[in-house]
């Protein structure tokens, strides 16, 4: 079985920090990566008794957490643990109960609560039926101002602006995208990722966008390593100098690729992801990132909630989007 100890170890801190991150202490003056890190060993670890520790006071109300991941794809993507994780943390210190749903909009406890924060893409018809259900709903990573609902999100589009002018600065302008194709849980909406129509828009803009520098696949390491490869193969010495990447995992992939092209990072390719886990800085060499704030939007989303329920009218839906920040590291130095 885990122990507090052994987290400490692999993230490389102090046992007392690990129990006081876990425990939702924002005293501690301890940066939001090596928070992230405690976090994703614990679930690596499958450390759970965190989520059971917080003291918290009696139980105002219910909230619900839907993810539109199952837990098995949830372990997967530690990006969608976090931000479950942190909305968990906030609803405790709170004082609200908690009901978790696994991609699954028919869970029993649903009706029972008292609103429903919903992590993830959903479709129209899954909007609708979450509605129903209960109408005090906000979602987390998706737009869904147009349909009547707050949500939290992140700025995709400056964040991809940042990652070309960055590369346009070094002198870079053969650039490449690797991202990932995606649909609701339900099977009933593509989703065009909003990091790929950015970067078509802006390097079209610019006048410097070449579609066959453009490799799409899942959001897998697997996929990252099989598209490098595919683009090692069409491109040969045409190869971009730079990458853009969709996330973590992708790129994870793709290094691994171009390591055994015999293709060095950064000096012939320069790669720059998304998200910004644990898994950027342990691996060789470490990836630049854009460092996406998961836990404050698991923070903004519980509060917004919780002001939802104290006013006797539903307020006007609205957008809390979250700004990111580029953290350089080797891969692009």
């Amino acid at each position: 079985m885990a122990t507090i100890k052994d987290i400490a170890q692999i993230v490389s801190v102090s046992q007392a920090t690990v129990s006081r991150v876990l425990k939702g202490d924002k005293s501690l003056a301890v940066s939001e990566e090596t928070r992230q890190a405690i976090f994703e060993t614990a679930q690596k670890l499958d450390y759970t008794k965190h989520l059971k520790k917080v003291q918290i006071p009696e139980a105002q109300a219910t909230l619900a957490i839907v993810q539109w991941y199952s837990e098995s794809e949830e372990m997967d993507d530690l990006y969608y643990y976090s931000i479950r994780i942190s909305i968990e943390q906030r609803a405790m210190e709170l004082g609200y109960n908690l009901v978790r749903s696994f991609n699954d909009l028919d869970h029993p406890m649903l009706d029972e609560t008292d609103g429903i924060i919903a992590i993830g893409k959903f479709s129209p018809a899954q909007i609708k039926k979450l509605a129903s259900i209960q109408p005090r709903l906000i979602f987390v990573d998706s737009d869904t101002l147009n349909d009547g609902f707050s949500c939290i999100t992140t700025d995709f589009s400056r964040s991809v602006i940042r990652v070309i002018d960055h590369f346009l600065e070094k002198g870079i302008s053969d650039i490449g995208l690797i991202v990932g194709e995606e649909e609701t849980a339900d099977h009933q909406t593509p989703l065009i990722d909003p990091r790929f129509r950015t970067f078509k828009q802006y390097m079209t803009d610019l006048n410097i966008y070449q579609a066959k520098h453009v490799y799409i696949g899942a959001f897998t390491s697997q996929s990252g390593y099989q598209l490098m490869k595919s683009a090692i193969a069409d491109l040969g010495h045409r190869l971009p100098h730079a990458f853009f990447i969709a996330s973590d995992a992708l790129a994870v992939g793709a290094l691994r690729a171009l390591q055994e092209a015999q293709i060095t990072v950064p000096e012939r390719v320069q790669l720059i992801t998304f998200n910004d886990s644990s898994i950027t800085k342990q691996v060789y060499p470490s990836l630049s990132s854009i460092t996406v704030f998961t836990e404050e939007m698991g923070i903004q989303a519980v509060d917004l909630m919780d002001q939802m329920l104290k006013k006797p009218t539903r307020p006007h839906p609205r957008m809390i989007k979250l700004g990111t920040e580029l953290t350089l590291r080797e891969s692009s130095l």
